[in-house]
């Protein structure tokens, strides 16, 4: 579909060119972002394989979720446990607040799937209209499908960008366009634009979540490659030749010589259905008398059904090659022939591709989450600007390496050994593997039983009147 330009009515000549030039660019990129999201949702159907195959296996919806196992299979690796402070205190700056309010860690979560689909996905922060319920600081996750905005690699930060709330026959009907300290909202209703500033401090308030970015391609590259869709649909050709070699090939062929036609009817003369016939195990095939004499008993010859065992290599060899290309181990595609490795070691080291993968992209997010973060508890907080004291806030990421409990607090303890004040402090017991709750409840107990020991102290004193 061509891409027609948008004229609305209130906006300047500059952001009218703006916003047209970023709508053809989301226009230009909406084909290939839409497929790979078709092969992430398993929405992508095989082709019609050669001439040899009946057309109709190619419409009985076989799916493979390949796509998505190398998505998520990466992503829930990536796991954002919580925000620290180290030089303050997080919760007097409202931080449950903004994580409560906005589902925030499911936010980003989403964020960062939606980058390993497209490549890029975009976090913008908003103030809220309190008014009307919302929080203080919104903070949103918008796709590639349905946003678009121009890199600054001087800036390292975004020019603009393009944010499309509604369409109507594929043609954008509602959308926001963040520009330099200035945010416009526009809605067509009934033919006609309605439009709406609204001036900040902000600049553009939108950080790119990007998956592997590079000098060329500075909003990263999908974790769905060429080679992802081309094993992909491969694979799901090499399904549809299983299906109809287990519907035609596995039955015997065999071959009737010397009989009569008649055992293949119904008593009422119709011709038996082929599943009757191909499903029957036992013929009471009579003698045809008024057949040559040395054919008048019948005689039947069996070819053995072909194995689907070369369907099987196929789909195996793939699966290799799928495993190859998203760094998964074979096991995680595996049809037969893989087994899982039994020691830790085997498996960290069966994996060791996948957690590299997993703390580079780690690294990548880290920068744009803290931005999104600090902004937003600024603007929840009703200030113009990020205080420079916020900017060591950061993300704190789950280990991308299983480790089980034991192992976790056998390592923490030696830890602890070398430096034993760490044992008094939330940083050892998360050495010593406790989980965030565990910890809260460990640090609230202590808290309590200062404070008992602190008044059974003060009440002999304050019974002989010394406390005055």
């Amino acid at each position: 579909m061509a891409f027609e330009k948008l004229n609305v009515p209130g906006l300047t000549d500059d952001e009218l060119a703006t916003l047209n030039l970023c709508a053809e660019e989301l226009s230009k990129k909406a084909h290939r972002n839409h497929l790979r999201s078709c092969y992430y949702d398993g929405r992508r159907a095989a082709k019609l394989v050669g001439s040899v195959i009946p057309p109709q296996y190619a419409n009985i919806g076989l799916a493979l979720g390949w796509a998505a196992k190398g998505v998520d299979g990466l992503a829930r690796r990536c796991n954002l446990e919580k925000f620290i402070w180290a030089d303050g205190d997080l919760d007097s700056l409202g931080m449950d607040d903004l994580e409560e309010s906005n589902f925030l860690l499911s936010e980003l979560s989403q964020g960062r799937t939606d980058s390993l689909i497209h490549g890029v996905n975009y976090l913008i922060t908003t103030k809220g209209d309190t008014d009307a319920g919302e929080p203080a600081a919104l903070v949103h996750a918008k796709d590639a499908l349905n946003a678009y905005g121009a890199w600054n690699p001087r800036r390292r930060q975004l020019d603009n960008l393009l944010s499309v709330t509604a369409r109507k026959d594929g043609n954008i009907t509602g959308f926001i366009l963040y520009l330099d300290n200035l945010t416009i909202s526009a809605e067509k209703v009934d033919g006609k634009w309605s439009v709406d500033r609204s001036e900040h401090t902000w600049g553009v308030p939108v950080d790119p979540l990007v998956y592997r970015p590079r000098g060329s391609r500075r909003m990263g590259k999908s974790r769905i490659t060429r080679p992802v869709m081309s094993h992909q649909d491969s694979a799901l050709r090499a399904l549809v030749r299983l299906e109809g070699h287990m519907d035609v090939y596995t039955i015997p062929k065999l071959i009737l010589l010397g009989a009569s036609e008649g055992i293949f009817k119904n008593p009422d003369g119709t011709t038996k259905s082929s599943w009757q016939v191909a499903l029957g195990r036992v013929f009471g095939i009579p003698d045809d008398t008024d057949a040559e004499q040395v054919n008048q008993r019948a005689d039947v010859k069996q070819f053995d059904a072909a194995s689907p065992a070369p369907h099987l290599d196929q789909l195996n060899a793939l699966a290799k090659l799928m495993a190859r290309e998203t760094d998964l181990p074979d096991a995680d595609f595996a049809l037969t022939d893989m087994a899982n490795p039994t020691s830790a070691d085997s498996y960290t080291g069966s994996r060791e591709n996948l957690i590299a993968e997993a703390e580079g992209a780690m690294d990548d997010w880290s920068v744009p989450i803290r931005r999104t973060v600090t902004r937003a508890l600024a603007i929840q907080q009703g200030l113009d600007a990020v205080p420079d004291a916020w900017r060591s806030i950061e993300p704190k990421w789950r280990s991308p390496i299983y480790l089980s409990r034991a192992a976790a607090a056998d390592a923490g303890a030696k830890q602890i050994g070398a430096v034993p004040w760490l044992a008094e402090t939330e940083v050892g017991l998360e050495l010593l593997g406790l989980d965030e709750q565990q910890i809260r409840r460990a640090m609230a107990d202590k808290r309590r039983a200062a404070g008992r020991a602190v008044v059974e102290a003060l009440a002999p004193r304050a019974a002989s009147g010394d406390g005055a």
